[in-house]
């Protein structure tokens, strides 16, 4: 246990790895967070009339954008690590299998994984909190804004945090991205039905 946990932090800290999981937690991250301002205004929109009605809907999306991070990269991953183990076998000219190296692919595979589910589900869960509060501190209307609001937030934070390591101006990646779950929120209620 404590070579796995060692194996983790040494590629934990390394700079690729660390940078593509940070995409796929984002852009992830991203996807959940429209998805689930899309579920807010289209259930709500629908007649919907309870929160936690929404919020099971808004699981619903919650799970499969969580199956497709894990999954989809798990597969991406894989194939990315075969392909440079293999590379890497013609090379040197001799087998990787059961190495060092193959053993981190491996561990830099789980932590990708993790990430690209990490960050739907996060960003859902978080877009969804005011509607369970529906009817305690909410009416449902004020939950939908307040859940769009909330959906806002995490956009333009993942926009301060991009601005950040990229060293652009913090507000105006902040209202690029926030901006992304007004149109969403927009297209929803102009859309007919």
């Amino acid at each position: 246990m404590g070579a796995r946990f060692d194996r983790l932090r040494r590629v934990l800290g390394k700079e690729d790895v660390r940078s593509i999981s940070r995409r796929y937690f984002i852009a992830n991250g991203f996807d959940g967070t429209l998805t689930s301002i899309g579920v807010v205004v289209g259930a709500y929109l629908s007649g919907v009339g309870d929160g936690l009605t929404a919020v099971t809907i808004g699981l619903g999306a919650a799970v499969g954008l969580g199956t497709s991070g894990v999954w989809s990269v798990w597969e991406i991953e894989r194939a990315e690590a075969l392909a440079e183990q293999e590379r890497l076998e013609r090379a040197m000219l001799t087998e990787l299998e059961d190495t060092r190296v193959q053993r981190e692919h491996r561990a830099a595979q789980i932590v990708h994984a993790t990430a690209s589910a990490t960050g739907p589900i996060l960003a859902v869960l978080l877009t969804l909190t005011p509607l369970a509060f529906e009817g305690v501190v909410f009416t449902m209307f004020q939950a939908v804004i307040a859940s769009i609001l909330v959906g806002i937030g995490i956009l333009a934070t993942f926009g301060i945090y991009l601005a950040s390591i990229s060293r652009q101006r913090w507000y105006v990646a902040a209202v690029r991205m926030g901006l992304a779950g007004i149109v969403v929120a927009a297209i929803n209620v102009v859309l007919p039905g």
